[in-house]
């Protein structure tokens, strides 16, 4: 008996207009499409204070961090759209996974990341599309274990990447992150078994 691969699918932007935010919408479809049952999530709609030891001590996790660890522990897959600030990554996708990485009483380390699968993706107004912020995301996520598929994808001039109706006007780039999707839903899918 198989199960359907569990997918969140979040970018690493609070901004409503992000590029990211509409490339991870792109994705989501996608992987919805080749089988999944994917969980599109809004990091502004759980926001987070800067990760702060003290605080934790005191207080605990706060809700909205208890909140995205279980969502992170309810799927198997990740897509993550990235956009690069200042060459690497942006400081309220670091703080969301800083605050995750963080243990509860008798869980263990990392558990919310370990075994995890995640894709990788960026739109950025450059020309490299956020390429160089990328691999900061792949370096964080591989030390926490999760398994980050080698295929990524980075859209340049994202400005003028979107149709109206929210699709990339480049049909290689469309073709690109629906099998960046797809792949994702399908790993998933063969180490559930």
């Amino acid at each position: 008996m198989t199960t359907t691969p569990r997918i969140l699918a979040f970018a690493g932007s609070t901004r409503e207009q992000s590029f990211n935010k509409q490339l991870v919408r792109v994705a989501a479809a996608a992987a919805r499409a080749a089988g999944g049952d994917v969980t599109l999530l809004d990091l502004r709609d759980i926001p987070l204070p800067l990760y702060d030891g003290d605080l934790e001590q005191r207080e605990g996790l706060p809700a909205n961090a208890r909140r995205f660890k279980e969502l992170l522990l309810a799927h198997q897959g990740l897509i993550i759209a990235s956009p690069e600030y200042n060459s690497s990554i942006s400081g309220v996708l670091k703080n969301a996974i800083d605050w995750a990485s963080r243990g509860l009483p008798d869980e263990p380390p990392l558990a919310c990341f370990s075994g995890k699968v995640a894709a990788i993706m960026s739109a950025s107004i450059g020309g490299l599309g956020g390429l160089r912020g990328l691999v900061h995301v792949r370096a964080i996520l591989g030390n926490i274990n999760v398994l980050v598929l080698p295929e990524q994808i980075a859209i340049s001039n994202a400005q003028e990447a979107f149709t109206p109706d929210g699709a990339l006007k480049e049909p290689r780039q469309q073709a690109t992150v629906e099998r960046i999707a797809q792949k994702l839903v399908n790993v998933v899918s063969r180490l559930a078994q």
